[in-house]
């Protein structure tokens, strides 16, 4: 999946108010991890996470990993903090952070 530059500049208008729901530390990738990462990004669509993984390569790595999983994409990525996007068949007009921007906008 690819972005257009449009899009990546909407969803990080959306992005900068959201807190990260989701913190991978140096133990990085377990199932339970990977499974609230599922969770979130099926519940929000657009999410950001929180890299704790020690330098940039091994975050960019890690953020790599996390998007193979998913099926995500990068929307941006600022030091230990990361945006990422995965539209969802049927979302939850409560819960979507895409969803619900453009019903407030």
């Amino acid at each position: 999946m690819t972005l257009s530059n449009q899009q990546k500049k909407q969803f990080r208008a959306i992005g900068h108010n959201l807190k990260p729901v989701v913190t991978i530390a140096g133990k990085g990738m377990s199932p339970s991890l990977v499974k609230e990462l599922e969770r979130a990004i099926n519940d929000h669509e657009l999410i950001k996470i929180k890299l704790l993984v020690g330098d940039r390569q091994k975050r960019r790595s890690v953020l790599i990993e996390v998007n193979e999983i998913l099926g995500s994409v990068t929307v941006q990525q600022i030091g230990n903090v990361a945006l990422i996007y995965r539209a969802t068949a049927n979302p939850d007009p409560l819960l979507s952070n895409v969803d619900n921007y453009w019903r407030s906008h």
